[in-house]
């Protein structure tokens, strides 16, 4: 743009220094202190967001990781699949217990299987509860003696299944709490019994419960070798493990094949994902929420941030007209209201880490958990609120460089 010869009249050589600039938007800022306030709080929510997003995702999944279910973390479940060449079933392995029992980081492993009684139901004995002739549909399970140990179950009463009841094939049985409730057995002192339709079975013991496959909580559970001879049961339906802690995932791997190494693809394995990974997908879920809410919050903070700096431009064309007509450039203008807009976001960055910090550090307070803190966030904030200033201020700091000096004296008179 060339000037005219009234604005080259009027602009004398500049001699303002960077720190009479400074000077200059610090007192610009000033002039208006209410105004800058509600400007800079905009970009402060929106910093205190992201800060408080990464510090909160971080602690989250610490707290996930430290408090990761152990039950859960260690449990492996082998159960057969149909088979991809046909509708049949491959069968789990009846040894399948010593084969698992081999592999390292295996603590205790037990087969289950649910048995089909077909319309049997189950009734305490006549000859010891003469007064409980009610029969229930309940949950019958064969299992390994080893399974008791796999679902970490607590007996209330009585002896757990033994390698020697399956070996030979003993009608006896445990009762899970819920079944030994509705029979109306609560000891087993006195020998009580149940009956399976017409089989009759002496109960050893009552669970007092378990902390895996709560459906055992309501069943009847006899020897696996007794359901073998009895009920024809031609194969184990699950085989449950537990490991030692770390070790779930390289059991995992190699189950499948300690089974069944003819065929290890026609085993389902199911293990729990690793702790890793669940606090990964917390933290994602966490950071997309509060990041989109501290990006819509920043967004409105630069936002008021281009319009104060344009309000401002518009009124102070006077002293814009005089400041040139006095020798300051259009570079010293334009800088001038870009330092202002990008302090006021720096502020503001400032402001909002803190902000972020103390609400990571109130609400791990108040819940008990350990604070944890990306040691980046509270330093980039006051980086990201500065170019948000920048950014906010371009268009306004623009606009103040294109005012004719003849034409800001007037409009500002």
């Amino acid at each position: 743009m060339r000037r005219s010869r009234a604005d080259s009249a009027l602009v004398a050589p500049s001699g303002m220094t960077a720190r009479d600039l400074l000077n200059e938007s610090i007192a610009g800022l000033f002039a208006r202190p209410g105004r800058m306030v509600l400007t800079v709080f905009g970009t402060v929510i929106g910093l205190a967001a992201l800060v408080a997003t990464l510090g909160l995702s971080r602690t989250a999944g610490n707290r996930i990781v430290g408090r990761f279910d152990e039950l859960a973390a260690t449990e492996i479940v082998v159960s057969p699949k149909p088979s991809a060449a046909s509708t049949t079933i491959d069968a789990l392995p009846w040894d399948a217990p010593e084969r698992v029992s081999r592999l390292n980081g295996v603590a205790a492993v037990g087969n289950l299987s649910n048995l089909n009684v077909g319309s049997r139901l189950v009734a305490a004995s006549p000859l010891s509860d003469p007064q409980n002739q009610t029969a229930f549909k309940l949950t019958v399970s064969a299992a390994s003696p080893g399974l008791f140990r796999a679902v970490r179950a607590d007996l209330r009463t009585g002896a757990f299944i033994d390698s020697a009841h399956s070996i030979r094939a003993d009608r006896v049985a445990v009762l899970g709490p819920n079944a030994a409730e509705r029979l109306g057995i609560t000891r087993v002192d006195q020998l009580p019994a149940i009956t399976i339709g017409d089989d009759l079975y002496l109960v050893i013991g009552i669970l007092d419960g378990v902390a895996r496959q709560p459906d055992l909580l309501g069943a009847v559970i006899i020897p696996e070798g007794t359901a073998r001879r009895y009920y024809r049961l031609a194969h184990p339906g699950l085989v449950v493990v537990e490991t030692d802690i770390g070790a779930t995932s390289l059991v995992s791997r190699q189950i499948a094949l300690a089974l069944r190494p003819d065929n290890p693809r026609s085993l389902k394995v199911v293990s729990p994902p690793e702790p890793q990974r669940v606090r990964d997908a917390v933290q994602n879920d966490l950071n997309l929420l509060f990041l989109i809410l501290g990006g819509v919050s920043l967004l409105v903070g630069a936002i008021g941030i281009a319009n104060v700096t344009l309000v401002s431009v518009i009124e102070r064309t006077g002293e814009i007209g005089l400041r040139r007509a006095l020798g300051a450039s259009r570079r010293h203008v334009g800088q001038q209201f870009l330092l202002e807009s990008t302090t006021m976001g720096f502020v503001g960055g400032i402001l909002g880490a803190s902000l972020g910090t103390l609400v990571v550090v109130v609400v791990s307070a108040h819940q008990q958990w350990t604070p944890v803190l990306d040691p980046a966030a509270p330093f980039l904030a006051p980086v990201i609120g500065g170019l948000t200033g920048l950014v906010s201020g371009t268009y306004p700091a623009i606009r103040a460089t294109r005012l004719a000096p003849v034409d800001a004296l007037r409009s500002g008179t």
